[in-house]
């Protein structure tokens, strides 16, 4: 039996929508938001209404069937207390997605917007591998500050989607293989997948710097700036998320102009891309030391991955130790659709969010 399912992505500046068909995209739509568009919804909740009547307005336009839908998909939110996989958006999930987020991200909107299209048509509303999804190991939650507990916090929806689609072309199943996944974009974060669980990551903020990111760094250094008097905990926080990385060493955060610097002959540039290949090498080799079974291979995805230029210096550093296969691209539409497909089709479990008892008021 063939399934239609509407997938929604919220993001800070856009809207993505697309309608699939089982696994074939039939349309898709990206809606931009203007600071002018967004001026009159001051709280992130009082978006969801405009961009359910936007995402309306396109399905409309395209003279699309809203009954023939057998499920639709959101972005997963910031929400505590989940895994990874599916979820059903009932009463539970709505509730903390509109009062008890970690914190307010417009992804926290995807949920609710499913909600909306797929409860007057009787079908379900899901979302999938929400970027909080925590599956870590015991151990792997322990740091040496009694003040601090790790927790998962990496690019959970793409880093999945490869791992499925890397088990696939390999004629095998995500939940029987050992991968490492880089997923290299914006921000980079590293994930260890053993028998189709993520036991541990580095984050965007932990390990190698990225285009925007100033990665992990000694933390006496860290404690030295910090009380230097020269920053604000603002400035600070700039640092680790947003001016941080190639953008603080260069300039720029574009990755092509920055391999355009160094076709150019600019040695310093090349020294940072470098550089970061490094720590990408040495932020995989970290959870290559999670496994206690072989590994299958470490899979480099995410944007960053088309650049021949710096996969190529990454797999010079491991070639030795691991298979590396580069599978480039964020696909998170494709993604959301696919593990929606696989629920549908009784391939996964759907799980129902249980809130811990009281959730505190945000």
């Amino acid at each position: 039996m063939s399934e239609r399912i509407l997938v929604l992505n919220p993001g800070s500046t856009s809207t993505k929508a697309a309608v699939y068909q089982d696994d074939r995209p039939l349309m898709t739509h990206s809606i931009v938001h203007t600071n002018q568009d967004l001026a009159p919804y001051p709280a992130l909740n009082d978006q969801l209404d405009y961009r359910v009547a936007l995402v309306r307005g396109w399905l409309a336009q395209e003279g699309f069937d809203l009954s023939t839908l057998s499920a639709v998909v959101g972005r997963g939110g910031i929400i505590p207390n989940i895994v990874s996989g599916g979820y059903l958006v009932d009463d539970a999930l709505s509730d903390c997605l509109l009062h008890h987020t970690v914190f307010d991200h417009a992804s926290n909107l995807g949920g609710l917007m499913a909600r909306s299209f797929a409860q007057p048509l009787g079908i379900p509303a899901y979302i999938y591998d929400a970027v909080t999804s925590d599956e870590l190991l015991p151990e792997a939650r322990v740091t040496g500050f009694k003040e601090v507990t790790r927790t998962s916090f990496c690019h959970v929806l793409n880093a999945r989607a490869t791992g499925h689609k890397y088990a696939q072309a390999m004629g095998r199943s995500y939940e029987d293989m050992n991968l490492v996944i880089a997923h290299l974009g914006g921000g980079i974060s590293i994930s260890a997948h053993a028998h189709g669980r993520i036991i541990d990551s580095v984050s965007d903020d932990a390990g190698p710097f990225s285009p925007d990111r100033g990665g992990s760094l000694n933390m006496l250094y860290v404690v030295d700036l910090c009380y230097s008097g020269k920053y604000t905990k603002a400035d600070m926080l700039k640092k680790l998320r947003g001016e941080g990385g190639i953008s603080a060493l260069l300039g720029t955060h574009d990755c092509q102009e920055v391999e355009r610097r160094i076709q150019n002959g600019d040695e310093w540039a090349a020294l940072v891309y470098k550089a970061q290949a490094l720590q990408i090498a040495k932020g995989v080799g970290i959870m290559l030391g999670c496994f206690t079974e072989l590994i299958d291979a470490v899979i480099l995805t995410g944007g960053l991955a088309n650049s021949k230029l710096l996969t190529d210096m990454v797999i010079g550093y491991l070639h030795n130790l691991c298979r590396v296969v580069i599978i480039p691209g964020e696909n998170e539409m494709e993604a959301l659709a696919l593990g929606t497909l696989r629920i549908l089709r009784g391939e996964e479990p759907v799980h129902t969010f249980h809130p811990v008892c009281p959730l505190p008021a945000r």
